[in-house]
């Protein structure tokens, strides 16, 4: 009995399930990928940084600090180039920096440095007129010949430059009457005026004139016209042998009367004259058709140009 006891008795089974860990999710790849991006950016600005001129750190120092100007002088970008590809590689015809490549197309820099250029032509020419003012008053008194007709000689600076006028004077004159034959005197006056001017650098014009009295033989085509012309010429060949290059002057005219120096005496002898006046650069110029602020904003300009050549003087009257 006991045995069948024994053998009826159940056999309990005990299962014990073991606890997995909890799970860890995705998060720490996603900080893990953000710490290798943010290290290799670090390295890479390192790496440009390195690399990267002076005058390009400058610009673009620049640029961040005030973008919109940059923008508006027309900066073209730190890393532009003018290759097919944008920000292809650095451009070897242009200097560094973002700044510099704006200041080339700003107009007003080249207008203060148009307007710098004039001022110190301005300067230079009054030193040099100034310098032959007084040159031109020294021969005349130190020569005793020539002295005594100091009063017909008129030294005056202008606007367009230092004005040299030989004036007739009543029993004085400076051509024979009615012709372009010089007066002895006259041509030592020229020839002393000649040899000043032979080491200025400015441009000469050189005008004639008569007074209102009719051209005794006007009626034949001969006037006071080609009279003042004629006698502007003849005064032109006495400078030049006094020493003066020719291809100083550039213009040999005459006005007759038509600008006179005593408009209330028409016929008086001060209005007969020959007019040299030594021309400022900005004179010389506007008689030659210069415009330099044109020439100076083209491109890739950077430069006041010389002047250009003078042309050829007129020939005498006939």
């Amino acid at each position: 009995m006991a045995s069948d006891a024994k053998k009826l008795q159940p056999i309990i089974v005990k299962k014990v399930k073991k606890a997995g860990h909890a799970a860890h999710g995705g998060a720490w790849k996603i900080a893990y990928a953000d710490f290798v991006t943010a290290m290799m950016a670090f390295f890479l600005l390192m790496w440009l940084l390195g690399s990267t001129s002076k005058g390009d750190l400058k610009g673009l120092s620049d640029y961040f600090s005030s973008p919109l100007k940059v923008a508006m002088a027309g900066g073209s970008g730190a890393g532009g180039s003018p290759t097919i590809l944008p920000g292809g590689g650095a451009d070897l015809t242009q200097q560094a920096g973002q700044q510099h490549q704006g200041e080339s197309a700003d107009p007003m820099k080249k207008r203060r440095a148009l307007e710098m250029a004039r001022a110190e032509a301005a300067r230079q020419d009054a030193r040099r007129l100034a310098a032959l003012s007084a040159k031109i008053s020294a021969a005349i008194s130190n020569n005793k010949k020539l002295a005594q007709y100091s009063n017909q000689i008129r030294l005056e600076t202008t606007p367009d430059g230092l004005q040299i006028q030989i004036v007739d004077e009543q029993g004085r004159p400076m051509f024979t009457s009615g012709s372009a034959v010089v007066q002895p005197y006259m041509r030592e006056i020229l020839r002393e005026i000649g040899a000043a001017l032979n080491g200025v650098e400015n441009r000469i014009s050189l005008d004639g004139h008569t007074d209102q009295t009719p051209y005794g033989s006007g009626d034949r085509g001969y006037s006071n016209w080609e009279l003042s012309a004629d006698r502007a010429n003849a005064s032109r060949r006495e400078l030049v042998v006094a020493g003066m290059p020719e291809d100083k002057l550039i213009r040999v005219t005459g006005l007759a009367s038509s600008t006179l120096l005593d408009p209330a005496n028409p016929t008086a002898p001060v209005n007969r004259r020959i007019s040299i006046l030594v021309l400022t650069r900005e004179a010389e110029d506007r008689l030659l058709g210069i415009n330099r602020e044109a020439v100076l904003a083209e491109p890739g300009t950077g430069a006041i140009p010389p002047s250009a050549p003078p042309p050829t003087p007129a020939a005498p009257a006939q």
